[in-house]
């Protein structure tokens, strides 16, 4: 009689919590499903039922008509899309089976099962998962599922009865769980589950079924863990920490006996020995591995507790172990003076840098411009990852010193065509650039000519590498030159114009002699000498370089000599019928006529000497008759010259 009236205390208990609620489910806790019908999971379609019986008959494909049924992970526009298409089972796996039931025209369970091994005077809630997979736009309203849940004694005795009334049709594809609690009674260990459907098929009447379970019910479990606001606490690996879990339990049990439970993944548990308590105190000591320890209080009323299908379980109490972060600090040291400091860490989400000169600085990338020797030093970052566990790293930088290049001097001017020593310190290693007019262009000291004016820059290299440069700008001065053009023949009080040529920078000139010339100054004087006479074109640089000169001859005939006869033997003696004083008139026509009349040598304008040959062809011995104008109105100038060979 006592065990009948602990067992009605609780079902009222669970009535109570159950009355403001379509479906009655457990409000209390619950154990571990002991029966977990799921169908399955793999590619459709699903294998026919075997340990439950059905009036229906299976058929592999989709979309079953009326009094028959399939088992699939999903279902696609059956009946022209008036079905709803479901992708996935009621827990979302795209390859978890359900039971599609497609509803007999005749009121009828489509699903009876035996369900073996519960515990005899236990509370068990029973539920299942139903959608109505007609859509609210086919066949006006359609035929809505009324489906009565019996649990039965294996003699037939109805234990508990649920009608879940007309489940109707909804705009998107909505599963919804029903259910409710029953009691085993004394000695009953198994039960019959019978599923009827009270409406008749025809359009709509089309259900899918799915995860029907059964587990113990008891009163609440309430856990906590003492001075904490959740159920889930994290802590940093190497910390020590001693937790206190309580659980608070309603009324439902008479004389309730407990159990704490330990868990690394959520669903494989052990009982921890000795934990038989509402409270349990856990130390967690430095060397704790990472990884989530879990905690949960179960409770059976005394003499079921060690059957594990007996128990109901309170909600999970966690306690997380985070990994500190794995870190790493790096910069880009060692580097020069001036150059900029990278700094870099790596591991976590935030980053809080401290160093040298009280240094600061957030963020896993830092860049200090412009560095200093001073800067040199440890740099530390505290590294911090998304468990808000932290890492303490630090990187050790070397900011070495540039040496100051330096050069005798930074300008000079030197004259084209000179050089100039060059000189760098300050370092051990030495560039310069370009390298053009250079003796060598790596030595501190090298000697340079430049054709032109020319900057050039020395790259002076320390033992760390550090570089400095200094420029040093040489101006080449163009010297001086001259030049007075080909001598000159002039006949006796004639006057001739010279034509001197000059170049370089900042310079002057003059002629000398100075007499005889109507401008020494000038680049094109006159001049009327009274003999042969050298006149000289000097050029100085006014900026000190080199002086310059050329001579021009000009050479002065009293009057034009016409010799009579030369010897073309090619000698080296009066080979060439010459004139000099010819040179001294720019227009003249000079022609020599054989004994036959022809010309065999003619020049006009300038004079040339003749060899005595026409058209490369040696002529004969003899005389031959010239004539010479000068074209000055002195008339023609006749004769004969003889051939001597």
């Amino acid at each position: 009689m006592g065990l009948v009236i602990r067992i009605s205390l609780l079902a009222s208990v669970l009535l109570i919590a159950f009355s403001n609620v379509s479906a009655q489910l457990c409000q209390g806790s619950l154990g571990d499903p002991i029966v977990n019908i799921t169908f399955g999971s793999g590619s459709n379609p699903g294998a026919s039922l075997t340990a439950a019986t059905t009036s229906y008959q299976y058929v592999a494909n989709d979309c079953p008509n009326d009094g028959f049924y399939t088992v699939r992970n999903n279902t696609t526009n059956c009946f022209s899309s008036s079905w709803h298409s479901l992708s996935s089972d009621h827990t979302g796996d795209p390859n978890g089976y359900f039971m599609l039931v497609n509803a007999s025209f005749q009121p009828s369970a489509f699903y009876i099962d035996t369900v073996k091994g519960l515990c005899s005077n236990t509370t068990f809630e029973f539920a299942a998962w139903i959608m109505n997979v007609l859509r609210t736009t086919a066949c006006g309203s359609g035929i809505q599922p009324n489906l009565t849940f019996t649990i039965e004694k294996t003699d037939g005795t109805v234990l508990q009865t649920y009608n879940t009334s007309n489940i109707p049709s909804q705009i998107n594809p909505t599963w919804q769980q029903f259910g409710f609690f029953f009691v085993t009674p004394p000695g009953v260990f198994d039960v019959v589950l019978r599923i009827f459907n009270n409406s008749q098929g025809g359009c709509g009447n089309d259900l899918a079924l799915d995860d029907i379970t059964f587990r113990p019910c008891g009163p609440q479990l309430v856990p906590a863990i003492s001075g904490f606001p959740s159920t889930t606490v994290s802590l940093c690996e190497g910390t020590v920490q001693t937790f206190t879990f309580n659980t608070t339990v309603s009324a439902g049990f008479n004389n309730p006996s407990f159990q704490w439970q330990q868990s690394t993944d959520g669903i494989n548990w052990t009982d921890i020995s000795g934990a038989t308590t509402t409270t349990f105190t856990k130390n967690f000591p430095a060397n704790t591995a990472t990884g989530s320890y879990m905690y949960r209080l179960s409770a059976a009323e005394a003499g079921n507790l060690g059957s594990v299908k007996c128990r109901v379980v309170s909600a999970i109490l966690t306690i997380k172990i985070n990994a500190n972060p794995v870190t790493t600090a790096i910069s880009n040291s060692p580097i020069c003076e001036g150059a900029s400091l990278d700094l870099n860490a790596t591991g976590g989400i935030q980053y809080q840098w401290t160093g040298v000169n009280s240094f600061s600085a957030t963020g896993n990338t830092v860049s200090i411009s412009n560095a200093r020797v001073a800067q040199s030093g440890k740099y530390y970052v505290l590294v911090t990852n998304a468990a808000g566990c932290i890492h303490l790293d630090s990187v050790t930088v070397n900011i070495n010193a540039k040496p100051v290049a330096a050069t005798t001097f930074s300008t000079i001017a030197i004259c084209s065509g000179d050089g100039i020593q060059l000189s760098a310190s300050g370092g051990i290693g030495y560039k310069w650039l370009p390298a053009s007019g250079l003796s060598s262009d790596v030595i501190p000291n090298p000697f340079a000519s430049p054709s032109d004016t020319l900057q050039y820059m020395v790259i002076v290299s320390n033992q760390f590498s550090c570089a400095d440069t200094a420029i040093i700008d040489i101006n080449v001065i163009e010297s001086p030159s001259a030049n007075t053009g080909p001598d000159k023949t002039i006949i006796t009080g004639s006057p001739v114009q010279l034509s001197g040529i000059v170049s370089g920078q900042d310079i002057s000139y003059s002629w000398s002699p100075a007499t005889n010339i109507n401008n020494i100054l000038s680049l094109q004087p006159v001049v009327t000498p009274p003999a042969d006479t050298d006149y000289i074109l000097t050029v100085l640089s006014n900026l000190g370089c080199k002086t310059a000169t050329d001579r021009v001859h000009i050479f002065v005939f009293k009057d034009v000599f016409i010799p009579s006869a030369f010897t073309p033997n090619n000698d080296g003696k009066n080979d060439l019928w010459a004139i000099p004083a010819l040179n001294a008139f720019t227009n003249i026509d000079l022609s020599v006529f054989n004994r036959y009349g022809q010309i065999v040598y003619q020049t006009k304008n300038s004079y040339q000497p003749w060899d005595g040959n026409y058209k490369g062809i040696p002529q004969p011995s003899g005389a031959y008759v010239y004539m010479i104008d000068l074209k000055q109105g002195t008339g023609i100038k006749k004769g004969t010259v003889l051939i001597i060979r």
